[in-house]
């Protein structure tokens, strides 16, 4: 089955930041073209990317066959190739020596939406790159890049046969380790996160982090609440934001 992505957000920022992932855009004959659609258009044909206006109910089922959900296109789906992660290595080789970088590692966190939240999130706030092992993690997926919003275009992905090992090669390479564990009782709020490279890992709902991954941390934080803990988008949210707020605004 081809890949598709739909949306105006997630086609318009794939075209803005990597229109050769493009093979084609559908946009719906049945609607009038908005501010979106028209730039979709317009960056279309500056970088020689085929349109077809045409009726999109075609490829509603297919998505919806393929997602097991609902969808809403927008008025414009893409077809294209797969988003391709690096490596580690050729991430921290890639990687501005003169600054100090930021990294979300997902340690099985299989929801494609908070996948795609998490992404957007820390896109947003100038993070480095997002790691995920090649086990037990959600891969890229159109879901994925609808949520994200486009934002899987603007950040590696970085793949790892290991976490653990990926873990210590950061360690040996000057990166300090930060694991988000509600069964901890540090707040987040209260650790430094200024002048130093630094990993923050988040688990999956219910399983968290594995042990052998807590037990390579150098602080363990936690988000405290009043009600049962928020989903791991939201706490991503929280402490990404609150580390933006002590490294570049004090």
């Amino acid at each position: 089955m081809k890949n598709y992505i739909w949306g105006k957000n997630a086609v318009l920022e794939t075209l803005l930041k990597n229109p050769k992932r493009i093979n084609k855009i559908y946009i719906s004959k049945n609607i009038g073209l908005d501010n979106r659609l028209k730039k979709i258009k317009e960056e279309a044909l500056n970088n020689s990317v085929i349109i077809q206006f045409t009726n999109l109910n075609k490829y509603l089922e297919i998505i919806k066959q393929d997602m097991g959900e609902e969808v809403n296109l927008q008025g414009v789906v893409a077809s294209v190739s797969p988003v391709e992660y690096i490596t580690l290595e050729n991430f921290i080789e890639a990687c501005p020596k003169d600054k100090f970088k930021k990294l979300v590692i997902l340690d099985g966190v299989s929801d494609p939406h908070n996948f795609g939240a998490i992404i957007r999130t820390a896109t947003a706030a100038g993070y480095d790159g997002i790691l995920i092992g090649n086990h037990r993690s959600c891969p890229i997926t159109p879901v994925v890049e609808k949520t994200s919003a486009g934002a899987v275009n603007h950040i590696p992905i970085i793949k790892a046969n290991s976490l653990s090992g990926a873990v210590d090669f950061l360690k040996n390479n000057d990166w300090w380790i930060i694991a988000l564990d509600m069964n901890n009782s540090d707040n987040y709020f209260n650790v430094n996160y200024k002048d130093m490279n630094f990993a923050l890992i988040l688990g999956a709902e219910g399983d968290g982090i594995s042990k052998t991954l807590l037990n390579k941390a150098d602080f363990k934080i936690k988000v405290p609440s009043k009600f049962e803990s928020l989903n791991v988008a939201s706490c991503a949210a929280v402490v990404i934001y609150e580390t933006i707020r002590q490294t570049e605004y004090t």
